[in-house]
């Protein structure tokens, strides 16, 4: 299977937060990491943090890049209910078909600061 429909399906199932798929992505001795929360996981606990998080919800890939063994995405996740959004940028090293590292930077969805809205610089994305 290519890399880019692999992490296509993994996104699919953290949004699913299916654990028992979650489990076959990575080595067993991958690395998780959450930077914006100065957090590292074992495969373990990164299925625990994941699935384990209250709601259902819904993931879309908005951008992937491969460079050798490296992947990254730009994901956009929310609760089915839209009562939050996020958006995650992800690198997956690849050992084979396999992810060694993940490093994701989270951030919240919302609008801009109050700072930039007075100045009345930039314009919706969407």
């Amino acid at each position: 299977m290519n890399r880019k429909q692999i992490i296509l399906d993994f996104w699919q199932d953290v949004a699913n937060q299916n654990a028992n798929n979650l489990q076959n992505y990575f080595l067993s001795n991958a690395t998780i990491k959450w930077h914006n929360t100065n957090e590292q996981f074992s495969v373990e606990e990164y299925i625990r943090a994941n699935c384990e998080y209250p709601g259902d919800w819904c993931g879309e890939v908005e951008r992937i890049e491969l460079v050798g063994n490296l992947g990254i995405t730009a994901t956009r996740v929310w609760l089915s209910d839209n009562s939050a959004s996020f958006h995650a940028t992800s690198f997956f090293e690849f050992i084979d078909d396999k992810i060694i590292s993940l490093n994701e930077y989270w951030g919240d969805d919302g609008v801009a600061p109050q700072w930039r809205l007075d100045k009345e610089i930039g314009k919706p994305i969407k």
